[in-house]
Parts: structure tokens; C-alpha cells; sequence
């Protein structure tokens, strides 16, 4: 099968289309046939050399699949050959055939594309699990959440709005903020042009936010932890600013602020498992009755994966991108 390789660490230009072998599905995964799959800043992370897959997923970049069951192992129900199916997965996204646990797949609600079923899977788990599981926004209160025009920062923007929550966002330029205000935020910060502590403390009369969702890490840690309330929570899924700073526990202990950090990649099959269902149980149908969507920015073909990583790369984009095979 057709599959994207690397000939080494690196920039885009190591991302190559190679033949390689097809995977063997497990007793109780699916076989797929993979029409779409979606970029994650995982991706360019593990194509540097970082972030590599857990033990015995595979090596090839991709954390998202949509496509058709080709197989199945011994152990798997309530799946036929042909099933239009969907899900997460611990790698091998950007590859022809691709397999899944059956316990994570999900059927693709009719009158979707493949393309906005492989757009799903990891912003809405992310953001979910994040936001609500963690984070615990309830209905009146405020959330930040930086990275507005991300493939989460989109997701989010709808399921927090959906439950009733105050949103504010970061981006880099206007168009993305007035794209995330459409989704439903009720204001957006430049922060090319301002101070998101100024902004927050300027909309919220000072008062602060309940929840912060952030991206970035060390750049930002101690301005996030200015704004939040008193009971604030901090999720941290993200570093591209770094890992390394200080930290002033005293306004932690003062404020009683809980800083929560979560990776979904490394966690347990049992752990993702439950963290499908919640999402099954939760979002899909508001999904299926176009209540919420996925946020598709590009669609490239998989012999294109260098470009769309590029493009990843300069912040072009709002919401996901996709490869499509």
C-alpha cells in the first residue's frame, strides 16, 4: 500500500509517498480502508523526531481515519465488511490502510464525507475531555481559550458555547477572530496587537475567567494564571512556546487554582475507550443534527502531505486540515 514515510527527522521536505507493507489487524481491530485522515501538530512534532507513537502503534504519521472496513479480527462485533467507519487512532493515519480498535471506531452518520468525519475525532475528544471531563465549565461560566482558529480551539469554541459557557478567544489576525466569533465567542484578542491579560481584565471588569484552555505553555503560564478566578483551572495540552519557566505558587495557593496538564497519545486503549464513549454519548448527536460541525480549513491529497505540513506550519489555517486519499 500506498503510505507517507520519512526519510529522516526533519522539516517537511523528509515526508515522502513510499510503498510499504499493510498492517495485520489484532483480534479485535478493523481493518480500514482509509479515504480521509487530518494533520494534528502531533504530526509535525513526531516528524522532527519527537512524540513518537506508543509501543506497537505505528511509526507512520496520523492520528485520525475515515474510511471503509476492508477486515476484521475474531474478537470484533457489531462491524461488517463495508461499514463506513471513523475514529482515533494511535498512528498510521497517513496511509491507504490503517487499523482501529473496534471499540473506538464509530460509524460515520449518513450525508457526512469522509473528509468531515476524519476532521472529528481528535479536536472534539480533545476539547471535550478538556474542557467538561477536566476543566468542568458549567453553563454561566467563562472560558479562554487561546488558539481560537485550531482544530480544538474550534471544537471548543461550539461545545462550550452549546453548553451555555462565556467564550473568549486568541488568535493571530482578524479574520481568524471574527471566523471564531461566527462559531459562537463573544470576543476575540489579537495578540499580535494586545496583551491578552489587558483584554481579559478590560471584558470581565477585572473579574477574570473560570476556566483557561492553553497551547502554548511557558510563554503564557503566568499570565493564565493572573487571569483566572479564585477555583480557576488551567488546562495545559499544549507547548509550542516551551516547557520551562517559573512559576509564582503563590497566587496558585492564594486563589486555590488547579493547573491540569493532558496528553491523549500516551494514555491506555482502556482509557481511550472511555473517552470515545464520552464523546459518542455526548456530542455526537448534536453533530448528527448539524448543531455543531467540524471546522474544515484545506483539503490536500495525500501526495500533497508535504505542502499541507507547510502550511500547518505558517499558522494558515483555521480549523483542520485534511489529506485526502
Amino acid at each position: 500500500m500506498k503510505a507517507v514515510t520519512r526519510i529522516d527527522d526533519g522539516g517537511p521536505e523528509v515526508l515522502q509517498l513510499d510503498d510499504v507493507p499493510p498492517p495485520q489487524p489484532t483480534e479485535t481491530q478493523l481493518l480500514v480502508n482509509v479515504r480521509a485522515t487530518s494533520l494534528n501538530r502531533a504530526d509535525l512534532i513526531q516528524r522532527r523526531g519527537g512524540y513518537p507513537p506508543p509501543q506497537g502503534e505505528s511509526e507512520i504519521l496520523g492520528l485520525e481515519i475515515a474510511g471503509t472496513v476492508l477486515g476484521m479480527g475474531t474478537k470484533v462485533n457489531g462491524f461488517n465488511e463495508g461499514d463506513r467507519v471513523f475514529g482515533l487512532v494511535g498512528g498510521g493515519g497517513y496511509a491507504e490502510q490503517a487499523v482501529i480498535d473496534y471499540r473506538m471506531a464509530m460509524l460515520i452518520p449518513n450525508g457526512w464525507s469522509f473528509e468531515e468525519a476524519a476532521a472529528v475525532p481528535e479536536v472534539f475528544f480533545t476539547a471535550n475531555e478538556n474542557i467538561f471531563t477536566l476543566g468542568r465549565l458549567s453553563a454561566g461560566e467563562t472560558i479562554l481559550i487561546h488558539a481560537g482558529g485550531s482544530g480544538v480551539g474550534t471544537a471548543g469554541i461550539q461545545i462550550a458555547t452549546h453548553t451555555g459557557a462565556r467564550v473568549f478567544v486568541t488568535a493571530g489576525t482578524d479574520d481568524k477572530i471574527a471566523n471564531c466569533k461566527s462559531l459562537g465567542a463573544m470576543e476575540g484578542i489579537n495578540y499580535k496587537k494586545s496583551d491578552f491579560v489587558d483584554e481579559i481584565d478590560r471584558l470581565t471588569d477585572v473579574e477574570g475567567v473560570d476556566v483557561v484552555l492553553d497551547f502554548i505553555g511557558a510563554p503564557y503560564l503566568q499570565r493564565n494564571l493572573q487571569i483566572l478566578k479564585t477555583k480557576g483551572r488551567l488546562l495545559q495540552v499544549g507547548l509550542m512556546g516551551g516547557s520551562a519557566t517559573e512559576i509564582d505558587l503563590g497566587i496558585v495557593m492564594r486563589k486555590r487554582l488547579q493547573v491540569i496538564g493532558s496528553v491523549m497519545r500516551p494514555q491506555s486503549l482502556e482509557e481511550k475507550i472511555a473517552i470515545t464513549q464520552r464523546f459518542v454519548e455526548r456530542w455526537l448527536p448534536e453533530l448528527k443534527e448539524g448543531k455543531l460541525r467540524p471546522v474544515i480549513d484545506s483539503v490536500y491529497p495525500l501526495t500533497e502531505a508535504r505542502q499541507a505540513h507547510e502550511y500547518m506550519e505558517a499558522n494558515r489555517n483555521f480549523g483542520k486540515i485534511i489529506l485526502k486519499i
